[in-house]
């Protein structure tokens, strides 16, 4: 795949030039000449016979950024004097704050927030612990909790370098649904410690959102602490793809008028994302599925089954097929991959049957080649954002914690998880419906609210229930 010029490679390089009026042009001819894209370019000072401008592109990657540079130093008359990575320019000092709600003006008001007067909120507290959630910052906290080791498509990169992603993750928590959200990257990645830390931690919190920890660990990891915790417990990589493919599946499906219980689906991948897809599309009606990995499909008649490829096995591909992932997309109405980049190409997609539908999620590279993908299939989705059709986790967390939050939630059902997908499902009309149209933007007006109050309704009738 030819990768686009894009924003998250935007580079400022500071020029010194000639005053001469061809001198602009000379800069836009050379950074076109080498694939880039200006998008900003600005006079910082102005002189008779020198002029220094501020020229902003957008390149492919850092080395298509240095290109970029070498093409413009390279002009007779011009001095390179400063490149800035805006991207890194961002994030200096990190993404996120604190601030106190309250003000702090007079020794009344300091009375008040801190001593004497906390020790009384203090002392309602112990009598009644369930009042945390009212006098506490924990009715709007969330703990974005991460062990650094399957950190975006990067791997296994530690705890520090997690910390820029889980930065990121909290300022959208802020965003999209005024959740206060805290990065808390774990120096381990043992399964009892990872447990226990979350555990004495979570008093202070409404929620855990469990980020980029790697299978099968993550399921081990989330379960105990669901067990363990009286609040809901959240694995994003896990089910908050799930959530987003199934409501965009919903879309693509209605698209090409077909029905979920259906069509006949074949995956790739039985990771946590992998897992976590399969067992809301089987909640919400599939019926048809195969499974694939590494070594082909997944089948009892396998002898590498761990604990979840068992489950796997056991509750999917009914006619045992044993073969590759090309045998299992032949005869398919749905494709949907959340593994490897290139695994199929267009000869396979033509193999799938009549209006057929393609989530290629790997990232940065699909499973297939999205422009491949389109010759054959009738709808395509990717995890890319210069494609139509982005699957988006950023669709779900924030509301979905937003609805959990204000219901006070102690737990996260499956129940949830289908309203949610349905509130982001119906956010796309039947007018704007289409190939290149199954799920909403992210800045989609009221789309979080909207996921919020599909989760809180289910939460709020299932305690109602319970009790």
């Amino acid at each position: 795949m030819a990768t686009l010029p894009s924003v998250s490679y935007s580079i400022t390089v500071r020029l010194e030039l000639d005053g001469h009026g061809s001198a602009v042009g000379s800069l836009t001819n050379a950074v076109e000449h080498v694939g880039g894209v200006i998008t900003a370019l600005d006079v910082a000072q102005a002189g008779h016979e020198r002029i220094r401008i501020d020229v902003t592109c957008a390149a492919r990657d850092t080395d298509h950024a240095q290109a970029i540079v070498d093409a413009l130093g390279a002009i007779e008359g011009v001095v390179v004097h400063k490149v800035s990575d805006r991207t890194f320019l961002m994030h200096l000092g990190g993404k996120i704050e604190m601030q106190s709600k309250v003000p702090l003006r007079n020794r009344d008001e300091l009375s008040m927030a801190y001593t004497p007067g906390v020790a009384r909120v203090s002392q309602a507290i112990a009598a009644n612990k369930d009042d945390a959630r009212r006098l506490t910052i924990k009715r709007n906290s969330v703990a974005v909790v991460t062990d650094g080791s399957a950190v975006l498509g990067l791997g296994n990169i530690g705890p520090e370098a997690s910390m820029p992603v889980m930065e990121g993750k909290a300022a959208l928590f802020k965003r999209f649904a005024d959740i206060d959200a805290w990065p808390i990257a774990l120096d381990t990645q043992d399964v009892d410690e990872i447990v226990r830390t979350v555990q004495v931690i979570a008093p202070g919190f409404g929620g855990i959102n469990l980020e980029d920890i790697s299978a099968p660990r993550c399921f081990e990891v989330e379960a105990r602490l669901r067990e363990l915790l009286d609040i809901p417990v959240f694995h994003d990589d896990q089910h908050g793809t799930a959530i987003v493919v199934l409501a965009a599946l919903k879309n693509a499906l209605r698209v090409v008028g077909k029905n979920l219980s259906e069509v006949r689906i074949a995956m790739s991948g039985a990771g946590a994302a992998g897992t976590a897809i399969l067992k809301l599309l089987m909640h919400a009606g599939a019926k048809h599925v195969v499974v694939c990995d590494v070594n082909g499909a997944v089948h009892e008649g396998r002898d590498d089954l761990d604990p979840n490829l068992a489950w796997i096995a056991a509750n999917t591909n009914p006619d045992g097929y044993s073969g590759d992932l090309r045998g299992a997309v032949a005869g398919a109405d749905v494709f949907i991959g959340v593994s490897a980049p290139n695994v199929l190409g267009g000869e396979d997609i033509a193999e799938m049957n009549d209006d057929s539908i393609i989530f290629a999620l790997a990232n940065p590279d699909p499973e297939v080649d999205p422009d491949v993908a389109h010759l054959h299939a009738s709808v395509v989705a990717t995890g890319r954002s210069d494609y139509p059709n982005q699957i988006n986790n950023v669709l779900v967390f924030p509301g979905f914690f937003r609805g959990l939050l204000d219901a006070q939630s102690r737990h996260v059902d499956s129940d949830m998880m289908v309203a949610a997908a349905e509130a982001i499902s119906a956010a796309v009309t039947d007018d704007e419906l289409g190939p290149h149209y199954i799920i909403p933007s992210v800045f989609h007006t009221g789309l979080s609210k909207a996921v919020a109050s599909a989760v809180r309704e289910v939460a709020v009738r299932g305690r109602g229930a319970a009790e």
